[in-house]
């Protein structure tokens, strides 16, 4: 009787280990998928400190002397003969002169009260501003990803230029779906220039760690694109109808604009729809010459792939409704 019962328990027993292990292998598919989260990124640049001021030429107008430049501007030109200064002109120069330094010492001043000092430009070691701009669209903005993928083939990040265009680019297209933004959040941090580069690393490699693969890359030129496990064939979504259960469908996209530049620049908080109009406008229109470095980091990348509520709430949680 025993083993009766033993044959007939046994294939139960195996039956339900089999699917338990099937359960097991199923759910932690789902959750690595769930985790699956493509990424773009676009950026170059460098932190090398500006090259020193260079005066303009002194050279001798006719008649003798020599013009110097007013360093503070619009300036007043004054001759110093060569010969002496004495007779009936000796009071007309000596007030030319009284008038250039005057004013020197008053656009000194107007640099100085308003921070545009020596250390902003020209120091070698130079105040640098980071600063970072998030958007969250709808996912229904789908013309967005091809034009940032685009960007991304077609950018020198070589160049300033080409990575001033990348920033005007980028934010063109986010300016083109006013009607698809969710969440928004900006901010910017101020370091001295040997600093600054590991303060704009800390906050790339951040935003770069949400992603499970960058699908999609131009770093100073390198382009870098990977084929991605749905767009082998056979894995994709119409062959495994399970992956639109256990995920659901995309909701949102993020990009997140990064940008060193060369002086003091602060985006306004974002709190509306219109202040975010103005931070796109104002990162976009940056001067290629006081651009050193950027980061354009989008997700998803990947066709197919999705970023749910969930997955925004967990890794942006410092967005602000607009």
């Amino acid at each position: 009787m025993p083993n009766k019962l033993q044959q007939t328990i046994k294939p139960l027993i195996k039956a339900v280990f089999a699917l338990g292990l099937v359960l097991v292998l199923a759910l932690g598919h789902a959750d690595g998928a769930l985790a699956a989260r493509s990424g773009g990124r676009i950026g170059g640049g460098s932190f090398r400190a500006p090259s020193s001021r260079t005066y303009a030429p002194r050279y001798a107008p006719p008649g003798g002397g020599y013009y110097a430049p007013s360093p503070g501007g619009f300036g007043f030109p004054f001759l110093l003969p060569f010969w002496g200064i004495g007779g009936g002109f000796g009071g007309l120069f000596t007030i030319l002169i009284f008038l250039a330094i005057a004013n020197f010492l008053v656009q000194t001043f107007r640099r100085v009260s308003s921070g545009e000092t020596e250390d902003t430009g020209y120091s070698s070691n130079p105040t640098v501003s980071v600063t970072r701009l998030q958007v969250g669209l709808l996912a229904q903005a789908r013309d967005l990803q091809p034009e940032l993928n685009r960007i991304a083939e077609t950018a020198d990040t070589n160049s300033p230029e080409g990575r001033a265009e990348v920033l005007q680019e980028t934010s063109l297209a986010l300016l083109r779906h006013p009607e698809y933004w969710v969440y928004a959040g900006a901010g910017t941090q101020q370091a001295k220039l040997n600093s600054a580069e590991a303060q704009f690393n800390r906050l790339a490699l951040a935003e770069r760690s949400k992603f499970s693969e960058e699908t999609l890359s131009n770093f100073n030129n390198q382009l870098k694109a990977a084929q991605t496990q749905d767009a082998l064939p056979g894995t994709g979504e119409l062959d495994n109808p399970t992956r639109l259960i256990t995920e659901g469908p995309g909701e949102y996209i993020i990009v997140t604009l990064l940008a060193a530049t060369l002086g003091k620049f602060e985006l306004p908080k974002v709190n509306s729809t219109d202040e975010l109009r103005q931070a796109l406008r104002q990162i976009g229109s940056i001067p290629s010459e006081q651009l050193l470095a950027i980061e354009v980091l989008w997700t998803p990348q990947a066709e197919g792939d999705t970023l749910t509520s969930d997955d925004l709430f967990a890794e942006y949680p410092d967005l602000t409704l607009v």
